[in-house]
């Protein structure tokens, strides 16, 4: 077994391989990956069996830390539907020797949430455990299983009514232009923050990923109030985004959006994910986020990160 730095002449071979894989979503094709390229020093590595390919490691390095990857919500080993537990294991073990070599003290392991798996895929948890890595951050998130969704609690009931006594109306759109300054303003309102993507960069990102990274929004008499930008991957629709303004909260706009993304939108898939209501590692629960989405009838899952050292 042998490992090789990615490379941009490698694109279309990780590609392919990312199309294959039991557990990769869109978020690791090089198109997606490199579009923050000028932010981290980019340390992927292909891992291979003679020629065959057995997996891909997306990672950065920065001082003395290897990160799997800094710029994506989660990482890890991506593998096949071939990859056996012990060919994981020893992928670990030359990845070590490899970090080593290369000057690095430790590693920080962001792992795959398992509902983004199309099979069962956590041969690197198993693999991690053996290494004795640390857990160092759980962050709490909030699941829908598309098939057997829980009923919307009373106070998002009533939102519903409220949204369609008003006459609000849900659709499609491309229109970032619209939803991105209910979202600028509204996450500068609650938390001080900024999106984690500029405007101009999660446009380039649709345009490459139309059928992944779709947008929703309620109108009133044709005005945006709210909207949700959902990442879309073959088992899981994730809430990537999700803003409202005033009037929309007092009309329970987003109320109206989710009854149609978990019962009519996304009904066909596994899960729908609204993503984690947590800081601080985990440690900082913001209760008025995850009372909104239990409220949608999400439960929890949690999305880890290990530590493990290197020398």
């Amino acid at each position: 077994m042998q490992i090789v730095r990615y490379h941009p002449s490698l694109k279309p071979r990780w590609d392919t391989f990312v199309a294959g894989s039991k557990n990769a979503t869109f978020l690791f094709y090089r198109d997606y990956m490199d579009y923050h390229a000028d932010r981290f020093c980019d340390h992927s590595l292909l891992f291979y069996e003679k020629d065959r390919l057995l997996g891909l490691l997306p990672g950065n390095v920065e001082a003395d830390t290897y990160y799997s990857h800094q710029g994506l919500t989660y990482g890890g080993f991506l593998l096949n539907s071939a990859a056996r537990a012990e060919q994981v294991i020893e992928m670990l073990e030359l990845l070590i020797e490899y970090l080593k070599d290369q000057g690095i003290k430790s590693m920080i392991y962001k792992s795959i949430p398992w509902f983004y798996h199309k099979i069962p895929a956590e041969e690197d948890l198993y693999a991690l455990y053996l290494k004795k890595a640390v857990l160092i951050s759980r962050s709490l998130s909030s699941t829908i299983h598309c098939g057997k969704a829980l009923p919307f609690a009373h106070a998002r009931k009533d939102g519903l009514r409220k949204a369609r006594k008003a006459g609000l109306s849900w659709q499609e759109s491309k229109d970032l232009d619209v939803f991105w300054p209910i979202l600028e303003q509204n996450l500068w309102a609650r938390h001080h923050l900024k999106p984690v993507h500029s405007l101009d960069e999660i446009w380039r990102l649709q345009q490459a990923f139309p059928q992944n990274i779709r947008l929703f929004l309620v109108t009133e008499a044709g005005t945006a109030l709210a909207g949700s930008l959902v990442y879309e991957t073959e088992t899981t629709a994730h809430i990537q985004y999700i803003s409202s303004n005033q009037r929309a909260k007092a009309l329970g706009a987003l109320d109206l959006l989710f009854e149609h993304l978990i019962y009519e939108q996304f009904k066909q898939k596994d899960y729908l994910d609204f993503g984690i209501s947590t800081d601080d590692d985990g440690y900082k629960l913001d209760r008025g986020l995850l009372f909104q989405k239990e409220g949608f009838g999400a439960r929890a899952s949690v999305y880890d990160i290990y530590a493990l050292t290197i020398a």
